[in-house]
């Protein structure tokens, strides 16, 4: 079967690897060139976890876990250090995880905010704390690029520069027209973020809103102070909006979720809000003793969201699409890979 995937992000790179892994034939097509920074994919960290009250969600995470060993082994590539994960904050909020992930059987432990802070001195915590240890960071930019060396290690064509400018769909065949050339496909995958709905606008999807998103990085006071990816959860001391943190190469990173301001992709200005990155600092001057918060280094990346945070991934007709991931898709991306594969595969 010929397959072609649009959009050479972490989600249409690891659709391919899986599409490409089954025999399929397979070309990729990315409008950008390898390692752009246009979208939501770039960066040297992401935070994988397990961390939901929706089983459904605590269940994916599981099943990507030994889909990103198996592609750190066959592309000799390190991606995932498991440092832990963190939530605190709100009991409301954090009990409902600890449930979920006692349902899932794995495993986790709970602490007072002291004791908390006995094992990680650089972070204040809030009220309730849920730790699990098979958690920790993903490199972005590695990660793109291992997923992107799967799919060619099973076979699957790779082109850059490559926008498309239109998909043609027929009962049998479906065309994709970029600037030099057609590609005829059996299925297409648009995999394509904040592009989706301008490419394949014949889909029915739920509403998409695209904003540009400001965390920023602190630099560490003590490079021997641990760090677990962390979630602090708003409405118990925490009255501003909920925060996201982990540690990488390029210093201890923080961000709200999902308050940017709305972007097009094609004409955002790359500049983070002063309010947006005043909120961090000072975010980080009261929860995070292990930063210096005087030294922020704010970045921008894009989120394509959905009315409730849920995925779109559906097939209609010879169109595969996997959009809306919320700004939280990044440590499912080989399971959503797997998701695409099978709808593929009908």
């Amino acid at each position: 079967m010929k397959v072609v995937v649009v959009g050479g992000g972490i989600v249409g790179a690891s659709s391919a690897w899986q599409i490409a892994q089954r025999g399929h034939e397979v070309t990729l097509l990315e409008q950008f060139g390898p390692g752009h920074k246009n979208g939501a994919s770039h960066g040297s960290s992401r935070i994988y976890r397990h961390g939901y009250a929706d089983d459904y969600f605590v269940s994916l995470a599981a099943r990507a876990l030994p889909l990103w060993q198996e592609l750190e082994s066959m592309t000799d590539t390190a991606l995932l250090e498991l440092t832990g994960a963190v939530d605190h904050g709100d009991p409301v909020t954090v009990n409902p995880r600890i449930d979920a992930l006692a349902r899932a059987g794995l495993e986790f432990e709970v602490l007072e905010p002291a004791a908390a802070h006995m094992r990680w001195s650089g972070i204040r915590f809030d009220t309730t704390v849920l730790y699990h240890p098979a958690a920790g960071r993903l490199h972005a930019d590695r990660s793109v690029a291992a997923s992107v060396a799967a799919a060619r290690l099973h076979g699957a064509t790779v082109e850059y520069e490559t926008p498309v400018r239109e998909i043609v769909g027929t009962d049998v065949v479906t065309d994709v027209v970029t600037d030099s050339r057609t590609y005829s496909a059996d299925v297409v995958v648009v995999a394509a973020g904040a592009w989706t709905s301008a490419i394949a606008p014949h889909l029915t999807l739920p509403p998409l809103v695209t904003t540009q998103e400001q965390p920023a990085h602190f630099v560490p006071l003590a490079s021997e102070v641990k760090w677990p990816s962390f979630v602090h959860h708003p409405g118990a001391v925490l009255k501003t909006v909920g925060i996201y943190g982990l540690s990488s190469i390029d210093g201890v990173k923080i961000g709200e979720h999902g308050t940017g301001p709305v972007v097009h992709p094609d004409s955002r200005d790359f500049v983070p809000r002063p309010d947006g990155v005043q909120r961090l600092v000072d975010y980080a001057r009261e929860w995070l003793p292990g930063v210096d918060a005087d030294a922020a280094e704010p970045l921008t990346c894009l989120y394509t969201s959905t009315p409730d945070s849920n995925f779109a991934i559906e097939r209609s007709g010879n169109t595969v699409v996997a959009a809306g991931f919320s700004g939280h898709a990044f440590k499912f991306a080989p399971a959503v890979g797997e998701l695409v594969a099978h709808l593929v595969d009908g």
